[in-house]
């Protein structure tokens, strides 16, 4: 479907307009302003790092650190345990570096718990779609969808893993991208589903759900070039994902009611359970605490907290096809 220049550009200016309202900046954390934190790494990279990387050991290298990286972790453990030891607990001794706590490194990875509970995101992802592809139908209209979701889920949480294991801004944006594409799809799959674009009947179905297509690409790429070319604004993507995913949460809990209360079964109020689980952990986000034993902090807790709500959605998807199915067989 092609839309007129003049709708294009009010479109684009509208969107521009929402978020230019959604710019923040973003600032150096306190400890990069520390002064027993700035004079460790500078005296650190005198001393070590005139022979360049080699003093490193091999799996840190395999991992890409530098002799640079590697005095600034270090300098943001000698400065932190210096500063627990000295002040109490109350004075919050414990500050952000570069915009992260400072985690202990395990084999290199920078967060290691961030790294497992994405790569068990990634595994529920694996094996749902494995059971799709094992008991949904080739022929379904909405397999390919489900499947669709699948991929957009192991996108996801692969960027995850690599941004959490090594944090450059090449795999921040990765990660960033394939949260944003993750979250759309799934906007995308909720209408889709709900209101059974999948269908080819009636005719105005499949000119919906190529119009729906367009504009969620449209949205997306605008979404990227703006993160990209424009500001890379951490406020506005923030926004920007909890409005789109909380939109869709709204749809599902409403289909669920709506179901529900049409056929009383009992695996119809899933979504609306699993959107509740969703968003009680995304607010262990707002619970943000220094990691404990410098290992598990808030963010890695909320990666933990989606794995069994993404099997469970799995099963859902594959309840919705077997009944769509069964309806099927019994109209005929």
């Amino acid at each position: 479907m092609i839309l007129g220049s003049t709708g294009r550009k009010a479109g684009y200016s509208l969107l521009l307009l929402l978020v230019a309202t959604l710019i923040g900046r973003t600032t150096a954390s306190l400890g990069d302003h520390l002064p027993d934190f700035k004079e460790c790494v500078k005296i650190c990279q005198t001393e070590n790092c005139e022979v360049g990387n080699s003093a490193l050991p091999i799996h840190l290298r395999l991992m890409l650190w530098t002799c640079p990286a590697e005095c600034d972790y270090t300098c943001q453990h000698v400065v932190t345990d210096r500063r627990v030891a000295r002040d109490p607990p109350m004075l919050n001794p414990v500050v952000q570096f570069h915009g992260k706590w400072p985690f202990r490194r395990i084999l290199g990875m920078q967060e290691p718990f961030s790294v497992l509970f994405s790569f068990l995101n990634f595994l529920a992802h694996w094996q749902g779609m494995g059971r799709i592809r094992e008991v949904i139908p080739s022929w379904h209209s909405l397999r390919s969808y489900y499947l669709a979701f699948g991929y957009c889920g192991l996108l996801c949480w692969t960027f995850s893993t690599l941004f959490h294991t090594r944090d450059f801004p090449l795999t921040e944006k990765l990660d960033y991208f394939g949260a944003g594409a993750n979250v759309m799809y799934g906007f995308y799959l909720a209408i889709i589903r709900i209101f059974r674009l999948d269908q080819e009947e009636p005719r105005h179905k499949p000119t919906l759900r190529r119009l729906l297509t367009a504009v969620c690409l449209f949205l997306y790429t605008l979404h990227v070039c703006y993160l990209s070319f424009w500001s890379w604004d951490y406020t506005y993507n923030m926004i920007a994902n909890v409005v789109v995913g909380m939109t869709q949460n709204v749809l599902w809990t409403a289909w669920s009611i709506y179901r529900y209360r049409k056929t009383d079964k009992i695996w119809t109020v899933w979504p609306a359970l699993i959107v509740v689980w969703i968003i009680l952990a995304m607010s262990l986000e707002l619970l943000d605490f220094a990691p404990w034993k410098s290992l598990i902090d808030a963010h890695s807790l909320w990666h933990l907290g989606t794995v069994v709500p993404t099997a469970w959605w799995y099963l859902f998807l594959i309840k919705d096809v077997q009944n769509d199915v069964a309806g099927d067989r019994l109209k005929a």
